[in-house]
């Protein structure tokens, strides 16, 4: 009952309370209405056309909460939310069959990662890929402990639903991770047994279906999904998404948050035991902490390598290390440890800071940065008040004990402050819901909808919240008829330059995201 209630109160509740952002978001969201619209289960569309750019399990769930609770934004997020649900219940049952009386412990340090939530509440394929890999590598160790072939094939098929939530980037990490893994081990014929002919076509039946239907009906899939959308997207930076070489140190640093401190701890120290006593590790105790720190360790590494970065990638990571952290809290509970006053300090400060940053959501989101003055001082100090009960708590003779409790504190006031502070502010400057509100009632007969240099999440937002294609003057896409236009703040010139001889009359505009809209006339005759 506190599981659920916690994932509920993190993953579902306020889901709405701010439109979609972004463009992933509303693009995924349109997708999915147009394959429901259609009643076609294969093809992905976009706009009436084929987009072939991710697989189709998100598209599934997306469209059955679609069919249940009817279009919407929220609908759209649910599956994400579902799916983290899912994983943290895995975590659960994992740790109570292997690890007992710490899957409490594991299963709320997973769920209360910021990485998790941010994008448990995401209309997007990562929290998809994310859970059923991670459900996937914790039935692989839990054969390699067992030999349960009931585990294998469990296996089997969530690394299959994992390639159906992003594609073969689940199975060429699920190997690279088991075969480092297996060399640490010295045991090279894990690798065979695992070879499972029934285990393998389960893999098969899961996977497989889909992207045999799609590009019979797709011959272009194979060159737009896996050659470039994967193997160039790895290779070339072609949808500029360019960042430095370290950029996923700080993503894993603040997706782990609030737990990163002692995450770090525990890394630190299992790599040490590893190295030391990596003879004597093999099935016992610490297998599961060499698995866990590979699996953490071995998806940052392969995309630090991408020419292509972007957060969502490395999700599939994060709960290797939240069991990480489990394990770690195992460990010195069970030898009665009292944690360092330094890391206990360090992990107080690293959580307080999410409710610093929550209660001044709105500075953030309006003035980029975080104003000196009252506000920060009240902020501060509640923060302070709030670190001072965590060290004292865990430097008690509980300690450890109570870990996850005194941190989840902070998790649940910042998630709080964010909902009812921060989400205004989110979704009047990031989201194209309250703009597309605003030009409903403006316009009374539905004119089409155009833009005129703005961003793709601007464009993808109107899409979905519209539900029609929204064209851009600037590809010279400008309606014959009668319409809205949207332009930046104080372009009416530019756009009467490109409606040359026709009427532009200005309606209005949008503050909160510089934007100006406007009515333009057809064409004689139109």
């Amino acid at each position: 009952m506190l599981l659920a209630g916690f994932c509920g109160f993190l993953f579902f509740f306020g889901i709405s309370y701010f439109g979609l952002v972004g463009a992933d978001e509303p693009r995924y969201a349109q997708v999915a209405r147009e394959m429901l619209n259609h009643n076609d289960w294969i093809t992905p569309t976009l706009g009436g056309k084929p987009w072939l750019e991710k697989p189709a399990l998100y598209y599934w769930e997306t469209i059955l909460a679609y069919r249940i609770f009817g279009v919407s934004d929220w609908a759209a997020r649910l599956p994400s939310a579902a799916d983290a649900t899912l994983m943290v219940i895995a975590v659960y049952l994992f740790l109570r069959r292997f690890r007992s009386s710490f899957q409490l412990d594991g299963a709320l340090i997973t769920a209360s990662a910021s990485g998790v939530i941010g994008f448990a509440r995401a209309a997007s394929m990562d929290m998809a890929l994310a859970a059923m890999f991670t459900i996937a590598m914790l039935a692989w160790f839990a054969w390699y402990e067992s030999a349960s072939k009931r585990f294998l094939a469990a296996f089997q098929i969530f690394i299959g639903l994992a390639t159906l939530a992003k594609g073969p980037v689940a199975l060429f990490l699920a190997a690279l991770i088991i075969v480092i893994f297996a060399a640490g081990e010295g045991d090279y014929a894990l690798i065979r047994r695992m070879c499972w002919i029934p285990g393998l076509a389960l893999f098969v039946m899961a996977a497989l279906p889909w992207y045999v239907a799609v590009q019979v009906r797709n011959p272009e899939f194979f060159r737009v999904f896996i050659l470039q959308h994967n193997l160039e997207r790895f290779g070339k930076d072609i949808f500029h998404h360019t960042q430095p070489f370290w950029y996923y140190l700080p993503v894993i640093l603040l997706g782990l948050v609030p737990w990163t401190v002692f995450i770090i701890c525990a890394l630190v120290e299992s790599i040490r035991t590893w190295l030391s006593e990596r003879k004597e590790i093999s099935r016992s105790e610490g297998a599961l902490s060499a698995f866990l720190v590979i699996w953490l360790v071995v998806p940052a590494m392969f995309f630090t390598f991408s020419a292509s970065k972007l957060p969502g990638y490395i999700l599939p990571a994060l709960p290797a290390g939240t069991l990480l952290l489990a394990e770690y809290v195992r460990r010195h509970v069970v030898s009665e440890d009292r944690p360092n006053l330094f890391l206990i300090i360090l992990h107080s400060i690293t959580a307080v800071l999410l409710v610093i940053a929550a209660l001044m959501m709105q500075y953030i989101v309006f003035q980029h940065r975080l104003p000196w003055g009252r506000a920060a001082a009240i902020s501060g100090g509640f923060a302070a008040i709030l670190a001072i009960g965590i060290v004292v708590t865990l430097r008690s003779q509980v300690g450890l004990r109570v870990l996850r409790f005194v941190t989840l504190v902070p998790v649940v006031l910042a998630v709080a402050a964010v909902l009812r502070i921060g989400a205004p502010a989110l979704d009047a400057t990031l989201s194209a819901r309250p703009l597309s509100q605003e030009i409903n009632r403006v316009d009374n007969r539905s004119l089409p909808l155009a833009i005129l240099r703005l961003p793709r999440e601007t464009e993808y937002g109107l899409q979905f919240y519209r539900n029609e294609n929204i064209v851009r003057y600037e590809l010279g896409q400008i309606p014959s008829g009668e319409h809205i236009v949207i332009a930046p703040e104080g372009w009416q010139q530019n756009v009467a330059k490109w409606t040359t001889g026709r009427r532009v009359t200005y309606l209005g505009s949008f503050a909160a995201q510089g934007l100006d809209y406007y009515w333009v006339a057809g064409k004689s005759g139109n």
